[in-house]
């Protein structure tokens, strides 16, 4: 029994080879093509500006950081003197009030004083008299 296929194995091979080498025509037609040329070439000349871009970026945002921990150095540096000047000034006021203290208490040991030596002259007076 013949086979119904028509075309027959050698035609089949032949076509093949054919649809082959008609596809590397075009790939190889496509690699010379002055616009696929210019078309790398600009792909080429993006991607060199987007990586510029992205070191700029990058050099800012370092240089961002850097004024950031400059500026977080600074602000440490004012809390700490602000700090020992509420220090300094707790200091002056604990010793103005210590101060005050003793010559509150001074100035009651007198009154005592004066009170308890007015009494000793009145009682002796009262002897006298």
């Amino acid at each position: 029994m013949s086979s119904f296929k028509t075309p027959d194995l050698k035609q089949r091979q032949l076509s093949a080879v054919a649809a082959k080498q008609a596809l590397l025509e075009k790939f190889r037609s496509a690699s010379d093509d002055p616009m696929a040329a210019e078309r790398a070439a600009e792909r080429a000349a993006i991607a060199k500006a987007r990586a510029i871009r992205e070191e700029e970026r990058a050099a800012a945002k370092e240089v961002r950081r850097k004024e950031m921990a400059e500026e977080a150095r600074l602000a440490a540096e004012r809390a700490e003197a602000l700090k020992r000047e509420a220090e300094a000034a707790d200091a002056m006021l604990a010793a103005q009030a210590a101060e005050q203290q003793l010559a509150l208490l001074a100035e009651q040991k007198a009154a005592r004083d004066a009170r308890y030596a007015a009494r000793k002259v009145a009682k002796k007076e009262r002897r006298k008299g």
